[in-house]
């Protein structure tokens, strides 16, 4: 990792994940316009693999939005099957290099910083320049601290 490495954080994420939801890009599409409807900005994505027809769909907020993001969650229980797991008070922990797309093995590097950590690691999200972890609050020093001293 060269010079333009950078890891930042950002505190007071709340997680949600919908287990059992319809593995569909029109779901997919009519529940972030649900909730944009309650002005929530949402931040990481991820979708487990299907199983059938259902799949996991979990992403994150601000623990801000933690009240308005309950009441989507009653509305969307009473219409539908899908089972919601809140977690809230998480951490976000990016590592951002321009140079990531062009240089193997830096996934092994974040991963195997953290590796003797035991951290509980709540999502993962990627791009080409950038590797974001969702960890607990109880976790973040170690884990944040084991990703800087790798990336220094």
């Amino acid at each position: 990792m060269g010079k333009t490495t950078v890891v930042s954080t950002v505190d007071n994420i709340t997680l949600i994940t919908l287990q059992g939801f319809p593995a569909s890009a029109e779901s997919i599409a009519k529940i972030f316009d649900a909730i944009s409807q309650y002005e929530i900005n949402i931040d990481m994505i991820s979708m487990a693999p299907t199983h059938g027809a259902l799949t996991g769909l979990s992403f994150t907020i601000s623990d801000n939005d933690l009240i308005d993001i309950l009441s989507f969650i009653s509305a969307l229980k009473k219409e539908t099957q899908v089972n919601a797991i809140v977690s809230s008070v998480n951490h976000k922990i990016s590592v951002y290099d321009p140079e990531m797309k062009n240089t193997p093995g830096i996934a092994a590097k974040v991963f195997g910083a953290i590796r003797n950590t035991d951290a509980d690691i709540r999502l993962i999200t990627t791009s080409e320049v950038e590797i974001s972890l969702l960890v607990t609050e109880a976790d973040f020093d170690t884990v944040y601290n084991a990703i800087v001293k790798a990336m220094a």
